[in-house]
């Protein structure tokens, strides 16, 4: 089963890929580590994308789609795969296309996250950790038992990210649906594209991309 999560930041794609790799052994391709993994293992296209960032520069689609081929001829991505955060725009979805295609893979799924915005902002500009063990709170949904005091590990010290405000959700949204969103059409005529609530609950949300998985 190889499917594409879909989704603002925020919506919980990374919450519910984590699910999908912990209860069905499917593994998660998240553009970010494989491009760390790659770096770290010295292989040719990871050298490459570190010249770049050491350099400052933006990583190419060439680059990114090397070190994604790379990943898919490993063999724990043949027990099934998610794709999260890529691709992002029209030509990554027209050269996934052409690597699966070479690979003799497919894509089963492409499910998208639906979220409101202003409860979007909600939920993340209200979010924060523990500084010490990363145990996740909220300010109106999920506060300590204990004010001030981690319920996992006792600690006093929390942490907010710096990009957890209104203008940067915002901001976010804006370029998830002026880059992102437009290549569900890719997908549509293809009947493999599905939508789900992701501002239900986070079982509900798993329940329903269960049902499209299992059907």
């Amino acid at each position: 089963m190889n499917l594409i999560l879909l989704g603002p930041p925020g919506a919980g794609k990374g919450t519910q890929a984590s699910r999908l790799v912990k209860e069905r052994g499917m593994v998660q391709l998240s553009t970010g580590d494989m491009l760390r993994a790659a770096v770290a293992a010295g292989t040719p296209v990871g050298l490459a994308a570190k010249a770049v960032m050491d350099a400052g520069g933006l990583v190419s689609d060439e680059i990114v789609n090397g070190i994604l081929s790379e990943r898919l001829d490993q063999p724990d991505a043949r027990a099934g795969f998610i794709l999260d955060g890529y691709p992002r725009t029209d030509v990554q979805a027209d050269a996934l296309d052409a690597m699966l295609s070479g690979k003799g893979l497919a894509l089963d799924h492409v499910i998208e996250l639906v979220v409101d915005e202003d409860a979007l902002v909600d939920r993340i500009t209200g979010r924060f950790t523990c500084a010490k063990c990363g145990e996740g709170y909220h300010d109106r949904y999920k506060l300590p038992a204990v004010a001030g005091v981690c319920d996992v590990c006792g600690s006093s010290e929390f942490k907010r990210r710096a990009d957890d405000n209104a203008d940067t959700v915002r901001q976010r949204m804006l370029e998830y649906r002026a880059k992102t969103a437009p290549i569900i059409p890719h997908y549509e005529g293809r009947g493999i594209v599905s939508r789900v609530d992701g501002m239900a609950n986070m079982d509900d949300v798993a329940a329903a991309i269960d049902a499209i998985v299992d059907a």
